[in-house]
């Protein structure tokens, strides 16, 4: 069991939180208690999420999505009124890390995604705020055959739009909504981008630009970060520990 505040600051720290302009409030969003022994972990904070917090009387709730975005309304009612009740009126509190956990080297989405793929010396680049990450594929591999492997290891099907030549050796990613960097991993001279959404401009771009695009969905990319920092909050601590998976197409 550890203290709530010395378990955030602690992610802070690790995290580098305080050193993102982000869309959301890094770190705890909901305190309803104390102290934590047992931690449940998921992409979203969804009432789905939520119940199966509850049904397993989590201490916290960390996520990757969580409240307060910017430009929402401010006003606590409706959907996020229940959310936020149900954590409230059942001690569960509510801790959050978005860019932080995209960016981190060891537990971030993106370095997960490399490793889940086994993409070799992955390395974080300049480009997209600095969360665009970069691999050379040693021989190089078909765009199909690249496309296939995502689809297989991430347990969706992949949507490909194709762009330049067919060989692909220098690609980069970028897990989540970060569709609008393929414009920078076209200046870097990759071959292929990856990222979770798609947008309609998307496809023109590719086309136009000669690289190829694989929206590999958002949930699907950014399932891996909240999964590896919460195995290592678990060790750390000695927490119980549970990831619960809230299946999501887009």
């Amino acid at each position: 069991m550890i203290d709530l505040l010395t378990l955030e600051r602690y992610c802070d720290e690790q995290l580098a939180a305080n050193e993102f302009d982000d869309y959301c409030p890094n770190g705890l969003q909901v305190e309803a208690g104390s102290q934590v022994q047992r931690l449940m972990v998921g992409v979203t904070a969804c009432q789905a999420l939520i119940d199966e917090a509850v049904a397993w009387e989590a201490d916290l709730l960390l996520v990757h999505h969580g409240y307060f975005w910017r430009g929402e309304a401010a006003a606590i009612r409706g959907m996020k009124a229940r959310r936020i009740a149900a954590l409230l009126g059942h001690g569960i509190s509510l801790l959050v890390y978005h860019l932080p956990l995209d960016a981190h080297p060891v537990w971030g989405n993106n370095r997960q995604l490399a490793e889940l793929c086994q993409f070799p010396r992955p390395q974080a680049t300049a480009a997209g705020r600095g969360l665009l990450w970069r691999s050379t594929l040693d021989g190089g591999i078909s765009a199909l055959d690249l496309g296939r492997g995502l689809s297989d290891v991430l347990g969706r099907e992949v949507l490909h739009i194709r762009g330049g030549n067919d060989r692909v050796q220098q690609i980069g990613w970028c897990t989540g909504a970060a569709q609008d960097f393929i414009g920078d991993a076209a200046q870097l001279g990759l071959d292929a981008y990856i990222s979770g959404e798609i947008s309609e401009s998307t496809v023109h771009a590719a086309r136009e630009l000669g690289i190829h695009y694989f929206a590999a969905g958002h949930h699907a990319t950014e399932r891996l970060g909240v999964q590896a920092l919460g195995r290592h909050l678990a060790e750390n601590y000695a927490l119980d520990f549970r990831f619960v998976d809230v299946d999501n197409p887009a």
